[in-house]
C-alpha cells in the first residue's frame, strides 16, 4: 500500500463541477499536481491532470494502472475533500 498525502490546494463553493484542486504526494517522494475533484452525473470523481491534444480532445498525462491504486487515490482526495469542508463550515459557523 503506498503513502498519499493530499493536499487540498482550492475548494470551489460555487454551483460549478469542479470542487477542488488536489496536489497528491506518494511515499514522499513523487507529486501529481492539479488533481481535481469533479461533481459528475453519479457523483464527485477523481479526475488525473490532462493535456489537450492536436484533434481537441483532452488525454490523462498520468493515472493509475490498478483499480485498486485508483480506489486508495480516491479514498485520500475524498477524505481530505470532506475534513476542509468540515473544517470551513465550522469555522463559518463560529464566526456568524
Amino acid at each position: 500500500m503506498m503513502n498519499i498525502k493530499t493536499e487540498i490546494k482550492k475548494t470551489f463553493k460555487d454551483n460549478g463541477k469542479l470542487k477542488a484542486v488536489v496536489n497528491l504526494i506518494i511515499d514522499e517522494g513523487f507529486i501529481i499536481k492539479n488533481v481535481r475533484l469533479v461533481n459528475g452525473a453519479k457523483g464527485l470523481f477523481v479526475s488525473m491532470p490532462s493535456g489537450k491534444i492536436k484533434d481537441g480532445s483532452y488525454v490523462e498525462i498520468c493515472h493509475p494502472i490498478k483499480s485498486n491504486v485508483r480506489e486508495q487515490i480516491e479514498k485520500s482526495v475524498l477524505e481530505a475533500y470532506q475534513a476542509v469542508i468540515t473544517s470551513t463550515d465550522s469555522n463559518n459557523e463560529k464566526h456568524e
